[in-house]
């Protein structure tokens, strides 16, 4: 078996979650049977099993906090609605975990010590809700609005909610209101008015402290993401030094005496620890005497998330372009270990800073060996609001190995370069990240890195919308375009997805397709399907809520009324699949369209080593996808 395919096969673990008030009880998530489902870990015994197992698989989930409940997300085929279960952590029955509560798409989910939960639902009938569901009683709603909600965050003793909201229409700045649980308001924290832009607010926890209301927040009033306290009870604003370039994000050590900082800067992040002063104290900027950050050792690349144990160690996921995942200790040991194949390394990310119309652009590039030009693969992210990093990712390790370059670029609209980097992606959706895409595509071909007519655009979820428009705006720049779970045809797109992302399309566009019809038609990939010059490949799942089937059929339509060539593959799923050997066909059929449509190194009609064509790649999960 070749190396490429050998880490599309090797199992894979994600972090362990761990029980607030039974910490040696976890949950984690694994591929380790074929397709991702939940796995429950008693540390004390060793012991483990598998708590979910349905044929789509299953991500969503986490444990009470007493350790003896498992919830996890029950939707259909992938279609991300559903209700919630749950089950004994030691194993037995799955039960409603809210009945009554109707089937919906999530919106967060906080479980209290006593058993109580609030959960946040969303329909496109009834727009954003939240409910508090106590032990043997019936669901009682405390807020609704038809614009984007969720669930933050419940206080350690029960008695206060955090709720981010978009009530005032932007769907990319969110407000924080805090209630009582009979949905009394509290307190509410907004930086969307009085000033001349709107910042946004994220909730990052209450403090893990009987009594103590501070509730740590993300927000943007530098520039940037970046933590501070505020105690919703008194009003009173913490901010914290954390002298760190890029985007910052917390969590709070067990006992509330510190904050665990994850540091993400320039496609990499690193673990800080912030000591803050005695629990509960205010007044000044909450830190201990001397300098509050002290460095958690982890290696160069990217710390994909991070947790404290009570013992004050802290567990983290990391991975580099070259080094698959681990789940690590600062111990020094590996926390969980899969069985099975190991999978092998790849090469590792070289970083290339571009100048581009909107500032200097980054982008991320692995390239076999040898000499150039390569044929090259720009692999396009999803999101928008997501960005590449050095970490290990199958597909493009599978695209190196068989003889190509590979660029990843975050282009205006990514995340991890300040808040004016993402939020310059507005009314001229689309186009703005293909102006980045080209002008790093200039970079690469003048570099001698990518041969100009061997250049191939691809992505998933936003980066497949990004391919099919920029297919059809820079026809003459590409010679193949995979697109996988794309917005084809956006005013289908946005009649049919989910209510959340038409919040989302309306802010980005200024608009309904009613309102702005311009602004969706220049957006829009089937506006111009008639200019497409290169093969396209296209896959999309039937259940996909995301990026709907009907407006992918409606540009396939259009493919076919002027028989260009071209292949669309649909499978029974949502937004990716769960499944890994659903994954080996989506990455075998991709390889195979480049093989007999794109030249190889050697100018040949195949691509060096594609012969037996059977690879895996991890799944492209809605949150992986992330859009």
């Amino acid at each position: 078996m070749p190396d490429w395919e050998k880490r599309f096969r090797a199992p894979r673990i994600g972090l362990p979650d761990w029980a607030e008030h039974a910490p040696d009880r976890s949950l984690f998530v694994s591929n380790a049977t074929g397709t991702f489902e939940l796995y429950a870990w008693d540390r004390a015994s060793g012991s483990q099993r598998q708590a979910t197992d349905r044929p789509h698989g299953t991500t969503d989930g986490t444990l009470s906090p007493d350790g003896e409940w498992i919830w996890w997300f029950s939707d259909t085929d992938g279609d991300e609605f559903g209700v919630w279960m749950r089950q004994p952590f030691a194993g037995g029955p799955d039960e409603p975990a809210a009945p009554g509560l109707a089937a919906s798409y999530p919106g967060g989910l906080a479980i209290g010590r006593d058993g109580t939960a609030v959960i946040g639902r969303s329909t496109d009938d009834e727009g954003s809700t939240v409910h508090v569901v106590s032990p043997g009683q019936p669901a009682v709603e405390i807020y609704r609005h038809r614009e984007s909600a969720g669930v933050g965050d419940l206080s350690h003793d029960g008695s206060l909610i955090a709720i981010e909201h978009t009530e005032h229409g932007d769907a990319m700045h969110s407000a924080i209101r805090v209630v009582r649980p009979d949905g009394s308001t509290v307190a509410e924290l907004d930086d969307t008015k009085g000033g001349t832009e709107e910042l946004g607010l994220s909730v990052m926890g209450f403090a893990p402290v009987d009594g103590d209301a501070r509730l740590l927040v993300g927000h943007q009033r530098r520039g940037r993401w970046e933590p501070m306290i505020w105690n919703p009870l008194t009003g009173l604003e913490t901010p914290l030094a954390i002298d760190l370039p890029g985007d910052v994000g917390a969590d709070w050590y067990p006992d509330g005496s510190a904050l665990l900082i994850e540091h993400e800067y320039q496609a990499r992040s690193e673990l800080w620890r912030y000591d803050l002063a005695e629990p509960g104290l205010e007044g000044d900027t909450a830190t201990a005497p001397g300098h509050p950050l002290t460095r958690v050792q982890t290696p160069t690349g990217t710390v994909s998330g991070a947790t404290a144990r009570p013992d004050g160690t802290v567990e983290y996921l990391w991975s580099s372009a070259a080094q698959p995942p681990e789940v690590r200790s600062t111990t020094g040991k590996v926390v969980l270990d899969p069985p099975g194949m190991k999978a092998p390394g790849s090469v590792p990310v070289t970083d290339a800073w571009v100048e581009g119309p909107g500032g200097r652009i980054h982008a991320l590039v692995q390239q076999p060996a040898g000499t150039g030009p390569f044929p090259t693969v720009f692999d396009i992210h999803g999101g928008p609001t997501w960005h590449d990093s050095d970490a290990f990712a199958s597909s493009p390790a599978a695209w190196v190995d068989h003889g190509f370059a590979v660029v990843r670029v975050n282009y205006r609209g990514s995340t991890g370069y300040g808040r004016a980097w993402t939020d310059a992606l507005k009314h001229r959706v689309g186009l703005i990240e293909l102006e980045d895409i080209a002008a790093v595509r200039e970079w690469a071909v003048s570099s001698g890195l990518a041969d100009p007519d061997r250049l191939v655009l691809a992505g998933g979820s936003w980066g497949g919308y990004l391919t099919l428009l920029g297919l059809g705006t820079q026809p003459d720049a590409w010679a193949l375009g995979l697109a996988a779970v794309p917005v084809a045809d956006y005013v289908t797109a946005y009649n049919d997805e989910m209510e959340a992302l038409k919040a989302m399309d309306r802010t980005l566009l200024g608009g309904t397709p009613e309102e702005v019809p311009e602004r969706f038609e220049a957006s829009s990939p089937l506006t111009y399907v008639d200019a497409v010059k290169a093969p396209v490949y296209i896959s999309a799942g039937v259940n996909d809520p995301r990026c709907p089937i009907q407006q992918v059929e409606n540009y396939v339509q259009r493919l076919e009324g002027r028989a260009h060539p071209h292949e669309v593959y649909r499978y029974d799923a949502g937004h990716g699949s769960l499944v890994v050997e659903e994954r080996i066909k989506q990455v075998r059929l991709e390889l195979d369209f480049a093989r007999r449509h794109v030249a190889g190194p050697a100018g040949e009609g195949e691509m060096a080593g594609a012969a037996g064509l059977s690879g895996l790649s991890e799944p492209n999960t809605p949150s992986e996808l992330n859009g």
